[in-house]
């Protein structure tokens, strides 16, 4: 139940990678959080696309866009290298969708936050992790 949300500045990303940035992300989070890639999961992977209105976001040296990717993931889903992958390809996506080169990855920051065991609810209960890769094992059989 992994979810990732995309702060930008109003008009900072180009008009198709406004409309592919989120499924993109969704995508990438899924990869190296180690989901099976299935519609079950797929449709776990909730993405968020926050426009904030022009001038709303600055630097203290200039105006120019900075892009923030919160990624919200379940305690123990994520090693040092997958989040190390997580941050790299979620920047290429990002920049990517705002038609900037690797040269301005500075300009996105990557923040991952893991949900303590037992502190993530849905549908009305408790999922812990140990209930996630259950799930994504499949039935016992």
């Amino acid at each position: 139940m992994p979810q990732i949300q995309l702060t930008v500045p109003e008009g900072a990303l180009t008009v198709d990678g406004g409309v592919t940035v989120q499924n993109d992300l969704a995508a990438v989070l899924l990869k190296w959080e180690g989901a099976p890639d299935n519609e079950f999961f797929r449709s776990l992977a909730w993405a968020y696309l926050h426009q904030l209105p022009a001038g709303s976001q600055i630097t203290a040296a200039d105006a120019q866009p900075r892009f923030r990717v919160d990624v919200t993931v379940p305690a123990g889903a994520l090693n040092d290298e997958r989040r190390a992958g997580l941050v790299k390809e979620a920047t290429e996506v990002v920049l990517a969708a705002a038609g900037l080169g690797a040269d301005q990855a500075l300009r996105v920051w990557v923040l991952i936050h893991e949900q303590a065991d037992g502190t993530w609810g849905a549908g009305g209960h408790i999922f812990r992790y140990s209930d996630l890769v259950a799930l994504a094992k499949g039935p016992k059989g």
